[in-house]
Parts: C-alpha cells; structure tokens; sequence
C-alpha cells in the first residue's frame, strides 16, 4: 500500500497532528540506530499514548495493508527496529506509553507501559523496596515493550533469566486491532496455553506489546565484587564452579574480559582504569548478591578467592571496597562494546554456547577467525556464567575499514558454523531482526520454520507486522 496523503491523514487523526511526525528532520533520529548498519526510510512516525489509539492504528493498517515497524527506545543491534528503504513502512513509537501502573511490593510485581524505559523501572522498582535485576548496557534509552520483543539478556541472567522469565503477563494490541488483555498476576497459572511466549522474543512480527506484569525480587541486603585475573578461560571455567559451589543462588553475575577488552576500555572510556598492577591475559567480574548481609556477601567472595588462589586459579584479584569501586568494576566491562568502536571496524558476534564448552570454542573460533584475517583482533566477552559470548572481531591495526567490514558475511559464517557443531545459538540475546534472518533457515530446523510460519499467518494475515523481520 502507497502512503498517500489521505492515508497519512487518516493515521494523523488517530493521534492527533503534534504525535504524528512527517518532518525528515523530526523523523531522523528514528532511523539511526546503533551500530548505523541499518539504513531506512519513512514517511510517518507515529507516537500514541494510550491501547485504544494503537488499537485503531494498527486495525488501519490491516484495513489498508499498511506495513507497520513498531519502535521502542531505538537501541537494537539486529535491525528489528528499522524499516526498509521503500519509505512506505510507518514507524509505531512506543515511547509515549510511559505510565507505570501500578506496583505491588507484597505480591513482588510491578505492571509498566511497554515505553517505560528500563531505567526508571529499576528505580521504581527501588522506591518500593524491591528489584528489578533486567540490566542492560542501554538501560538509560531501551523500554521495556522492546526488552520484552527482543527477550534482552543482559548481566544478570544467570541469577533471574532472559527478560520472558522476569514477565508474568503481557497486554498486546494484534494486527486486527483486538486487545489481547493477559496481564496475569500469578505465578501459578495453569489455563491452557501460555500466550505470552509467543509475542516475548517476536520482535513485533506478531503484536504490539503495550504493557506488561513484571517480577520484582527483595533488594540484596549487601553486595561482592571482585575483579580478578587470570591465565586462561579454562582456569576462568573452574573458577565459575568453585563460585557455584561456595554461593549458589547468591552468585548474580560472571563476566569474562580478555587482556585487549580491558586495554580498549582503559584507552577509550572516560574513567576506567584497570584496578590490578600487573598483566594477564584473561579477567573476571564476580558479582555476589547477599539476602543477609554486606559482611556476608564479601565473606562469601573472600572465601572463594582464597580457594582460587590455593588451586592456582587465579593470578591477582581485588575486592570493591565500596559502591562507587563496584560500580567502576563494571563500567569497564560494560564499556567494552563501545571501546572497541575507535579501534576500527568490528564484526560482532552474539552467541551462545554450553557454557562447559566455552574454553574449546574460543580456541576454535580463535583459530579459524585468525586464519581468515591474520592480525585480527578477538574481542571475546560476555556472560560466561549463561554460556552467552560477545565475540567480536576487531579490524587488524591499519587495515583499510571497509574492505575489513565487507568479510562480515564470510566470518559470521565460519563462527556460526562452529556454534552450530557445539550446538550453541547463533542469537543469544539482540535476537534475530535483519540482520541474522537468512542465517535462521540454518539454525532451525524444517518443521520449526514452517510451525514460525504458520504461527505468523495465523495472527497476521494481512502481513502488515514488521515485515521483513526474523522470518
């Protein structure tokens, strides 16, 4: 469908002229995203604030065959958020649905608007007494309608799980404009199908998500952070077991940095600084959550520190002596991402692998990636604690950028491939969006393929829901 000027018109008076955005200047910054590997254009963006007016917006759509690319905080790396270059698909922004509903401190939920930015979640959250682990690198900009399409990841899902194990219930908008209402409070709900998990992780492809029942946990009553360095992976996946064993649930996050990570964060970030003196290869972040005490939770790190270094595990290691020091800690890796930036280009990678098998993977992968482009440079970090890599390929020192950027097909292919053979996911947490979709017919099997298809017939008909997207 063309957007003429009287389909345009028609979108307008459902949200009325001041929330309806035709300007190229006020339409730009929703069509660059992160990495600026997604181009597109549009004519339309649309920003309702209420169910009823994405209720009305999206049954035009199907009415008009109207392709609709919904949008929350803009900071996806997969393209899902993106719409083509045919200037035809309208952009639906979220970001005015930013009402938190209600909070539930004694049931430990909260429910949100799907533009409810993850940020003020968390200090909602806080206010009540309560947590709300979801933490991202972009916690300041991302909505929760879009952690919740995307099913984000993120430092703490080795304690509390993707974003779909922290949601008890959706409120969505289907092409047809019908409202699904399955806001659900409980935990126990055993009423036949779960209809939630099919719009959590969809990236927009089937529904609009607009609002969401949430779990909330108690805050930890102290906090243990240790950075800690040492000889290789397989020493950093002992020491996640000796972890396991001495904190169990207590053990919130364990991130794994190699020595080149930690030298672009140092040379790139406003701040950071590497807080041990000498020189290793390989690094750990280990962040305990205490339901007791802050005594506790350091005794606990103490404890297993002291272990790790009687089995030689570790080289050298620091304790944060206080909340600013922690906060440090993990600024450095969670700036590792964007450090790598003025070093050149980089080839990414989202993967995920059993985590037991992550010291034979990075060997593999390193190896084939190396003889591919020797002098590369492999960023190799993430949430080993959930088998969840960041494998990055940085350009070698000099290369010629976009010769280098122009082999991302070519070594997405040879590391995935290996993924695959370790029986891994080619999309651990940014999800699918354009970017990996031809790659999926390679993950899933037939039968899955044609049960994703079938699934997107049967609630999107008309094909208007973010064309183009995961399938």
């Amino acid at each position: 469908m063309t957007l003429t000027p009287e389909l345009v018109a028609r979108f307008i008076a459902i949200v009325g002229e001041k929330n309806a955005l035709l300007n190229a200047h006020d339409i730009e910054p929703y069509l660059i995203e992160p990495r600026e590997k997604f181009g597109g254009k549009t004519g339309l963006v649309l920003r309702p604030s209420t169910v009823d007016e994405v209720s009305a917006i999206l049954k035009l759509a199907t009415e008009t065959g109207t392709a609709i690319v919904p949008q929350g905080g803009n900071t996806g790396l997969v393209g899902g958020q993106m719409p083509d270059d045919t200037g035809q698909q309208v952009i639906l922004s979220l970001s005015r649905l930013n009402r938190i509903r209600s909070v539930e401190p004694a049931g430990n939920l909260i429910i949100v608007e799907a533009g409810v930015v993850l940020q003020k979640l968390q200090e909602a959250a806080e206010q009540a007494g309560r947590l709300f682990p979801l933490s991202l690198g972009s916690e300041g900009s991302c909505q929760i309608g879009g952690n919740l399409s995307s099913n984000a990841g993120g430092t703490a899902v080795l304690a509390y799980g993707n974003t779909r194990e922290l949601c008890l219930g959706v409120e969505v908008v289907l092409p047809t404009g019908e409202i699904l209402n399955d806001l659900r409070y409980v935990k126990k709900d055993n009423t036949g199908y779960d209809l939630k998990d099919l719009f959590v992780g969809a990236e927009g492809t089937l529904g609009v998500i607009t609002a969401a029942v949430m779990k909330l946990f108690p805050l930890p009553k102290g906090k243990g952070v240790a950075y800690a360095g040492l000889n290789s992976p397989e020493d950093a996946l002992k020491l996640l077991g000796l972890a396991q064993s001495h904190a169990g649930a207590a053990l919130t996050g364990f991130e794994l940095m190699p020595r080149i990570g930690v030298e672009f964060s140092v040379a790139h970030t406003e701040g950071v600084r590497d807080p041990l003196q000498g020189v290793h290869n390989w690094y750990v972040l280990i962040d305990i959550s205490s339901s007791r005490s802050a005594e506790d939770a350091r005794e606990t790190v103490e404890a297993i520190l002291t272990e790790a270094f009687e089995a030689g595990l570790v080289e050298d290691a620091t304790i944060a002596d206080s909340t600013a020091q922690e906060k440090s800690f993990w600024h450095m890796r969670e700036a590792m991402s964007m450090a790598q930036k003025p070093e050149g280009g980089s080839i990414k990678h989202d993967i995920s692998v059993p985590v037991a098998r992550i010291p034979e993977f990075i060997a593999e992968a390193d190896a084939a990636v190396l003889d591919m482009i020797p002098g590369a440079r492999i960023v190799s970090f993430g949430h080993m604690g959930d088998g969840n890599l960041h494998y990055n390929i940085t350009q070698p020192a000099g290369a010629d950028k976009e010769a280098f950027l122009a082999r991302w097909g070519e070594v997405n292919a040879r590391v995935h491939g290996i993924v695959r053979a370790y029986k891994g996911s080619i999309s651990a947490e940014h999800g699918i969006g354009q970017l990996k979709r031809k790659e999926l017919s390679q993950t899933k099997s037939p039968v899955a393929l044609d049960l994703m298809r079938r699934i997107k017939a049967s609630f999107d008909p008309a094909g208007i829901m973010n064309p183009g997207k995961v399938i």
